[in-house]
């Protein structure tokens, strides 16, 4: 079998919902980071590229109609290069590139572009078709931005709380505290702010209009101000606006490739291992525990030998769960900021964790590395890379 390697990753600056990327289509957003991955490698023939493979977890909208393939064609690839779209809500951007790593290794491609986008901005509201014509009452719209919609009644009550309560359960389970939640979210401020001071982000994004970095970063952040924010999803609960991910509009994309195609540079990372687990719905934010386990031991290490961890930051709780099961150093974790400054637009976070992760392992020095993701529904995602740059 053959390896997968990275060659190059690239994202739009995320932006805050209702921002600086509320105008801009999804499928524009996927063109972009598509179309940025052909003009920063100058040896890549675009009719080569046996795919496009595309994160979404919504669809609803603008989105609609397989995304990937939009993008194949917003972007100006040959209409002979197939587009695909995969959705594992907030894993499908890092689910496209593990995707696009199985056909390098099966010998199925050798050249995926891979990725993912969300606009939670243009998320659509929907209303179910009614069960016969003409009902006599009234129908509600429900929103796509974020979480369940339109519940199966079959489902247990437990499994379909909202995003926020399951993590006030997860709270209570390890009993996080508070002031653990806000010291974490103020890191992640700070990390990102002097990430993007020191040019670490130039390289790794490309501007659309006039956003050129992340919108959702407060340097100004303190423990004293995000103190004084009230709880958003209980009376008495732990997680506000300032320790959770916001909603946010934004697209990555990541080129894999075999290591015998010549695009005019060298690989930077090889996909070592990789693997998805599950659990009850209401634990989704615990499930990256597992899947990093799973994912280290298919490539044959443990966390001795992991340098960076890039975990997204979904809410302050569940990543410090994540960090207190694996019983890392938590300073190698999201040393350049996360997703609870940077922002969450679901399809495109596990491209940008790669990106983030790839560069760290370069830039520091580190051999191994973990890219992991929460998942709602109960589930969870990792990737361990090696550095080969």
């Amino acid at each position: 079998m053959s390896s997968a390697f990275l060659y190059d990753a690239v994202r739009t600056p995320f932006g805050r919902f209702d921002g600086g990327l509320a105008k801009e289509r999804p499928d524009d957003l996927a063109a972009t980071v598509v179309g940025a991955i052909a003009e920063r490698t100058p040896g890549l023939d675009t009719s080569a590229v046996d795919e496009v493979v595309l994160g979404l977890a919504n669809g609803a909208g603008e989105d609609n109609r397989n995304v990937g393939r939009m993008a194949v064609l917003l972007a100006g690839y040959p209409v002979t290069v197939p587009g695909s779209t995969i959705n594992r809500l907030c894993g499908s951007g890092l689910d496209a590139v593990m995707s696009a790593s199985r056909q390098i290794e099966t010998g199925d491609a050798s050249i995926v572009v891979a990725g993912g986008v969300e606009s939670m901005t243009r998320a659509p509201w929907v209303l179910p078709k009614p069960d016969r014509a003409f009902p006599a009452r009234d129908v509600t719209a429900v929103s796509t931005t974020l979480g369940w919609r339109l519940v199966n009644s079959k489902m247990p009550r437990e499994w379909t709380v909202s995003l926020g309560e399951a993590n006030e359960q997860l709270q209570q389970e390890f009993g996080i505290s508070r002031e653990r939640q806000d010291e974490f979210a103020e890191r992640s401020h700070k990390l990102a702010h002097a990430a993007w001071e020191a040019g670490f982000y130039d390289d790794l994004t490309v501007p659309v209009g006039d956003l050129v970095r992340d919108e959702g970063i407060r340097a100004d952040t303190s423990l004293e101000k995000l103190a004084r924010l009230k709880p958003s999803f209980r009376p008495d609960g732990t997680i506000t606006a300032g320790n959770a991910s916001p909603l946010s509009d934004g697209a990555s994309a990541v080129l894999v490739a075999s290591s015998d195609v010549d695009l005019g540079r060298d690989p930077l990372a090889r996909i070592a291992g990789r693997a998805a687990f599950a659990l009850e719905p209401q634990r989704f934010g615990y499930a990256p525990v597992e899947a990093a386990n799973r994912a280290l031991a298919r490539a044959g290490i443990d966390w001795s030998d992991v340098g960076a961890v890039e975990l997204n930051e979904a809410f302050a709780v569940q990543s410090l769960a994540c960090v207190d099961a694996w019983k890392v150093d938590p300073a190698i974790v999201n040393t350049r900021g996360g997703a609870i400054a940077i922002g969450h637009p679901l399809g495109a976070s596990g491209g940008r964790i790669l990106g983030t992760l790839t560069k760290v392992l370069r830039e520091d020095g580190h051999r191994w590395g973990v890219a992991a993701i929460c998942i709602g529904v109960g589930q969870g995602l990792a990737v361990v890379l090696e550095n080969v740059s």
